[in-house]
């Protein structure tokens, strides 16, 4: 049986339950990570611990638990369940209150920890590369709702999920207001240009992925400059390569985007570099449980 954490302690999956006026079930208001386990590692926790407080602090949200119990919380519920490969989603919600957008009748936040299995891209995404698409939706204004904070409001992202889906696509570019490329409906994106990694920065629209930063700290290793600028979707069309980066996908590269080939169509050689270095240090790079 699947084990939750739940406040201070596990429970039952089917005693997990959330009260029907949670705030971050009424109105989004919460912050989340997901994060991977490989072979009993957690990867990079003390960095999505870290996030986790910069969002909560940025919504002025408090945390119930200090980085240290969150830690060992999340190592706990890994080893309750058993598991050494999977899928962390740990949740900080406002916790129940009274109808209304007021913070103040949230008197106690609420911690959850999911630890299970998780659904990968198979591996012929990897072999021959995924072909995309750029949906009209646009991300929001950072102005609006800073991309930094990885709040449990994700509709901007599921609308162009099923823009993509409904087009028989797996996933999607997201534009900002500006017609600048922001980041995919769940990834980072990233363009090979040259002999350089550019990435779009966070105030374009780009949430500061963890496996964002193991990728541009994987440039440095490897002599291969990353660096952040503003990119249309010209510069994509022309890209030598581009791969994608996130929990799940990890660097997963991209062969064709809006019905133009990447490259020669097929995964690159400075992608596969990456994605081969990268499935190396998640391990030297973890968390035992």
């Amino acid at each position: 049986m699947m084990k939750i954490f739940l406040n201070d302690s596990l429970v039952e999956r089917e005693d997990a339950k959330v009260s029907v006026f949670d705030h971050g079930l009424l109105y989004g208001d919460g912050i989340f990570e997901g994060i991977r386990i490989y072979d009993g590692c957690v990867f990079k926790l003390e960095e999505h611990l870290e996030r986790l407080e910069y969002s909560a602090k940025a919504i002025m949200l408090n945390i119930p638990m200090s980085r240290e119990e969150l830690s060992k919380a999340v190592c706990e519920t890994c080893r309750a369940n058993n598991l050494r490969d999977g899928y962390i989603r740990l949740i900080v919600t406002r916790g129940e209150g009274s109808l209304g957008l007021s913070i103040h009748s949230c008197k106690q936040p609420m911690v959850i920890i999911i630890a299970d299995t998780i659904q990968l891209y198979p591996p012929e995404f990897y072999k021959d590369g995924l072909k995309i698409i750029t949906v009209p939706t646009r991300r929001c204004n950072p102005a609006a709702l800073p991309p930094t904070v990885k709040s449990l409001n994700y509709l901007n992202n599921i609308l162009a999920k099923i823009e993509a889906q409904h087009l028989g696509y797996h996933e999607a570019i997201m534009l900002n207001d500006q017609g600048y490329v922001a980041e995919c409906t769940g990834d980072n994106v990233f363009v090979v240009h040259k002999g350089e990694v550019i990435t779009p920065s966070a105030s374009a629209g780009a949430l500061k992925g963890i496996t964002r930063d193991a990728v541009i700290a994987i440039g440095e290793e490897l002599g291969i400059p990353v660096r952040e600028a503003n990119l249309t979707r010209y510069d994509v069309w022309i890209a030598e390569e581009l791969f994608l980066t996130g929990t799940a996908a990890e660097v997963v590269p991209i062969v064709e985007v809006d019905a133009r080939p990447i490259g020669e169509g097929k995964p690159g050689p400075i992608t596969g570099r990456f994605l081969e270095v990268f499935r190396r240090i998640v391990r030297e790079q973890g968390t035992h449980i």
